[in-house]
This record gives C-alpha cells, sequence and structure tokens, in this order.
C-alpha cells in the first residue's frame, strides 16, 4: 500500500461488487482500483486534481471517474 487512503485488500473485495460493469470496447490501461485510489488520495489529502502522484493514472482519468 504505497499511500494511506490506499485500499486495502480486504477493502477492494467489500467494493469491486459494488462497481458497475462496464462492456469494454478496448483494453483499459488503469484498473478500477487505481482509480478509485486516484479519487481516495484527493478527497483524503484536499490536492489539486492535477497534483496527483505520477504513479496513479492521470488526473483527468481519476476526475471523469469521479465526475461519473
Amino acid at each position: 500500500m504505497p499511500y494511506s487512503s490506499s485500499l486495502t485488500d480486504k477493502e477492494w473485495v467489500l467494493i469491486e461488487p459494488l462497481l458497475q460493469k462496464k462492456k469494454t470496447t478496448c483494453p483499459t490501461k488503469w484498473s478500477k482500483r487505481q482509480i478509485l485510489d486516484g479519487v481516495l488520495y484527493q478527497l483524503k489529502n484536499s490536492c489539486n486534481w492535477s497534483d496527483l502522484p505520477k504513479d496513479l493514472p492521470p488526473y483527468s482519468t481519476v476526475f471523469w471517474h469521479y465526475k461519473q
């Protein structure tokens, strides 16, 4: 777990079934867990979206999913 806001494996097992299953037309580069970790990082640290660490998905991807 690289950040204190990152999900543990036990938390992920509980949350994953609640996320929408979406038809994928092409393989995604980022997993749902990585995107959710990005959202949680931003919410916990109250940073700008563009200040997300580089090992998380790009802020535009994370923010788009957050808005959905």
